[in-house]
C-alpha cells in the first residue's frame, strides 16, 4: 500500500545517474520558477504563495510518492478551485480545505483507491480540462493587455463584460511583452528543446523591459519584494462549521489531484518504461499538500509539463525531484530580489501558452465525433465547468456517464423466448452447435448479458408479450456472465409468477457469480438442485421427464 520509489531506486544507485538526476532537477526547478508564479498570481493569492507550494509539496511528493519521475507542485488545473474559494472564504480557507483534501488524499490511497480514479471517464476528463483552459485564458485577459481594472469578477461572462467595457484602457507596451513572450516560447524550442522557452522569454523580457523602463505593472508593483526565507508552519483555526462550509471544495482538490497526479504518472511511465504504485502516489499527494497547507502554500499535484520536462532532460529516479524542489529554495532565497522585476504581462503570455496545451481541442474535437451520450458528457462538462463550478460539472460528468452506461448495458441485455426449435443462427453463436427439439408446452428464455438493476424488468416485458401457458420454462443463463440484487429481485418474482400458474422453472448453463446469488438467496433450494442443469441437452430432458410426469398425474384424476 506504501511503497515510495525512492527507496527502490536507491537500491541500485550510481553516480552517472546522480548526475543526470541533478541536471534534470536543475532545469525544472528554473522552468518552475515562472510556472509558480504564475499559477499563484493566477489563483488570486500572491506569488510567493506558488515558491512555497514548488519547495514543500515538490519536496515531498518525489520522497513519499509511487512514481520514478513525478514533479509535484501548482498546476494550472487548480486555478479555478483556489480562486473561488479564496473569493469566498479568504486565504485561511483555501488553507483548510487543502489541508482537509490532504487528508482525503491520505485516505484514497491507504484505502486502496488509487486504482479506482481511473474508471473516471475520458469525456469527463476531456470536459473540465479544457473548460479550466478556457478559464485560465479568461483569468489572464487583464494582464496581457494591461488593462486598469480594479476587480475583475469571478464569474465568466461577467468577467468578459468588464474586459469589453475596459478595452480603451488597453496598455500596448503590456500587450507586446504578452506577444513577444508567447513568440520566444514557440519559436525557441527549434533551437534548442533542452532549454525550456518558458524560462528565456522570463528572462528576456523582464530584462528588456526593466533595461527600457517601460510603464508596464510588474510582481513588485503589485505584490511587493519576495521573502527570503520559508515561513514558520502554522496550524490553522478550525471548526465544525466551518469543516462543513469547506468540506466540497476539499473533495474537488483531492479528486483533481488524484486524477492530476495519476494522469502524469501514466504519462511518464509511458516516456520511461516504467510503473508507478498508485496507491502510494495519492499518499504522498495527501502528505505534501496536507505539509504545503501548513507552510502557507496552496494545492499541489503531479505537474505534466514539469514531469515531462524531467524526463526528456535525463531524470529516471525521485532524486531529480527533490534537486528540483532544493533548486526552487535556493533561487527564491538568493535571487528573490530579481524576480520582483518580472512583467506581469509576461507572466500571462506563459499562461496563455500553458492554457493552450492544457485544452486539448484535438482530444475535443475527436471526442465531439462520438455517440450521442459521449458528446452530451463532454459539452456538458464542458459547460459547467466554465459558467457554473467544477464540482458540479465533475459529479455532473460522472453521473451522466453512469447513467449512458446503465442505459447502453441495459440495452445490450436482450430476453427472448424460443418455442420452436433453434439453430446456431437463432442462438448467435460463432461455434455450431447441435439443432434441439423444443417440444410443445417448454418455452426457452434465452438472456444475453449482464442481468442488472437496469435490465431487471426484462422478465416484466417477455412475460407480458407471451399469451401462451407453457408446461416448463428454461432459463438459459450461459450468456449472463453476472446479476445483482435486483436481478435477483426480478428473478425470484419470475420464479413466483411461474410457480403460482402451476409452470415448472428450470436453470442451464449458469455462470459461478449468479449461481453464488441464488444459493445465498435460497432461489437454489427453491427452485430444486435437480432443475438447475449444465447444459441445454440435460435441461430439455428434464422438461420432458417433468411432462411426462405431469401428464400422468392428469391421467389418474381423470
Amino acid at each position: 500500500m506504501f511503497a515510495p520509489k525512492l527507496f527502490t531506486c536507491l537500491k541500485d544507485y550510481n553516480k552517472d545517474q546522480f548526475v543526470a538526476d541533478c541536471i534534470a532537477g536543475f532545469v525544472v526547478g528554473v522552468v518552475a520558477i515562472p510556472l509558480a508564479i504564475a499559477f499563484a498570481i493566477a489563483s488570486g493569492v500572491s506569488p510567493d504563495k506558488g515558491l512555497f507550494t514548488a519547495v514543500i509539496a515538490g519536496f515531498l511528493v518525489s520522497v513519499l510518492g509511487g512514481s520514478r519521475v513525478q514533479i509535484g507542485g501548482p498546476t494550472g488545473a487548480f486555478v479555478v478551485i483556489v480562486y473561488g474559494i479564496v473569493q469566498k472564504h479568504g486565504f485561511d480557507g483555501l488553507v483548510i480545505a487543502t489541508l482537509m483534501a490532504g487528508f482525503l488524499l491520505l485516505i484514497m490511497g491507504l484505502s486502496g483507491l488509487g486504482t479506482m480514479v481511473k474508471f473516471i471517464p475520458h469525456s469527463v476528463i476531456v470536459g473540465f480540462t479544457s473548460g479550466i483552459a478556457v478559464i485560465i485564458f479568461s483569468s489572464q485577459v487583464k494582464d496581457f493587455l494591461g488593462l486598469e481594472i480594479a476587480q475583475v469578477p469571478a464569474e465568466f461572462l461577467e468577467k468578459w463584460q468588464v474586459f469589453i467595457e475596459h478595452i480603451s484602457t488597453i496598455n500596448l507596451y503590456a500587450l507586446a511583452l504578452a506577444f513577444l513572450t508567447v513568440g520566444i516560447i514557440i519559436i525557441f524550442p527549434r533551437f534548442s528543446k533542452r532549454i525550456p522557452g518558458a524560462l528565456i522569454a522570463l528572462v528576456s523580457v523582464s530584462a528588456l523591459a526593466a533595461f527600457l523602463g517601460l510603464p508596464v505593472e510588474t510582481i513588485g508593483s503589485r505584490f511587493g519584494e519576495l521573502p527570503h526565507t520559508l515561513p514558520v508552519p502554522h496550524w490553522p483555526a478550525f471548526s465544525l462549521a466551518r469543516i462543513r462550509e469547506l468540506f466540497q471544495p476539499a473533495v474537488a482538490i483531492a479528486l483533481l489531484g488524484a486524477i492530476e497526479s495519476l494522469l502524469s504518472a501514466i504519462v511518464a511511465d509511458g516516456m520511461i518504461g516504467g510503473r508507478h504504485r498508485s496507491n502510494t502516489e495519492l499518499i504522498g499527494q495527501g502528505v505534501a499538500n496536507i505539509a504545503s497547507a501548513l507552510f502557507g502554500g496552496i494545492p499541489a499535484t503531479g505537474a505534466i509539463a514539469r514531469t515531462v520536462t524531467n524526463v526528456k532532460n535525463g531524470g529516471r529516479t525521485p532524486v531529480a525531484g527533490i534537486v528540483h524542489a532544493v533548486t526552487v529554495l535556493l533561487i527564491m532565497l538568493f535571487f528573490g530580489y530579481w524576480i520582483r522585476f518580472v512583467p506581469l504581462a509576461c507572466l500571462a503570455g506563459i499562461l496563455v501558452v500553458v492554457a493552450y496545451h492544457m485544452s486539448e481541442w484535438r482530444s475535443f474535437v475527436e471526442l465531439l465525433k462520438w455517440s450521442n451520450g459521449g458528446r452530451l458528457v463532454l459539452l456538458a462538462t464542458f459547460g459547467l465547468t466554465i459558467f457554473v463550478d467544477l464540482n458540479v460539472a465533475i459529479e455532473a460528468g460522472v453521473v451522466m456517464s453512469a447513467f449512458i452506461f446503465m442505459k447502453r448495458m441495459s440495452d445490450a441485455t436482450a430476453i427472448r423466448v424460443i418455442a420452436h426449435e433453434f439453430s446456431q443462427q437463432e442462438t448467435r453463436q460463432e461455434t455450431p452447435l447441435p439443432e434441439f427439439h423444443v417440444p410443445p408446452g417448454v418455452d426457452v428464455y434465452e438472456i444475453n448479458g449482464p442481468l442488472f438493476f437496469g435490465a431487471a424488468n426484462s422478465f416484466d416485458e417477455v412475460d407480458r408479450q407471451v399469451s401462451r401457458k407453457p408446461q416448463v420454462r428454461i432459463l438459459r443463463f450461459k450468456d449472463v456472465p453476472l446479476i445483482d440484487s435486483s436481478g435477483m429481485h426480478a428473478l425470484k418474482s419470475f420464479y413466483d409468477r411461474s410457480r403460482r400458474k402451476g409452470i415448472h422453472l428450470l436453470v442451464t448453463g449458469i455462470h459461478l457469480q449468479p449461481l453464488n446469488e441464488m444459493v445465498k438467496t435460497n432461489l437454489y433450494e427453491m427452485i430444486g438442485e435437480k432443475n438447475v442443469l449444465f447444459s441445454m441437452k440435460d435441461a430439455l430432458a428434464r422438461a420432458e421427464e417433468l411432462m411426462s410426469v405431469d401428464s400422468g398425474e392428469s391421467g389418474l384424476l381423470r
